[in-house]
């Protein structure tokens, strides 16, 4: 039960709030065959982006709204983790 606790934890979650269905573009959800499943839609010309109660990364459109659960800090950690690793591939280039 710690195990289960520890990964819900980890992970993030995330909601997507269209004006009207006219804006979704695609849902794919599979038989079952394949794990993956896709939502394509546009939440229109930015407004506004915010992180909300220092754990939601809000994106404002004029068609909707996409909030994912994860922090301005979780971003940064994995900003340089990111860009220490596409240094040292560099760095380790021999001509």
């Amino acid at each position: 039960m710690g195990n289960e606790n520890k990964q819900k934890e980890e992970e993030r979650s995330f909601s997507i709030e269209l004006k009207s269905k006219a804006n979704l573009k695609n849902i794919t959800l599979t038989d079952g065959s394949r794990e993956n499943a896709v939502i394509e839609g546009t939440i229109g010309e930015l407004e506004h982006a915010e992180f909300v109660e220092d754990m939601v990364l809000e994106v404002q459109g004029k068609k909707g709204v996409l909030r994912i659960d994860i922090s301005e800090n979780e971003i940064k950690r994995i900003g340089k983790k990111g860009t220490n690793s596409q240094d040292n591939s560099s760095s380790k280039e021999v001509n």
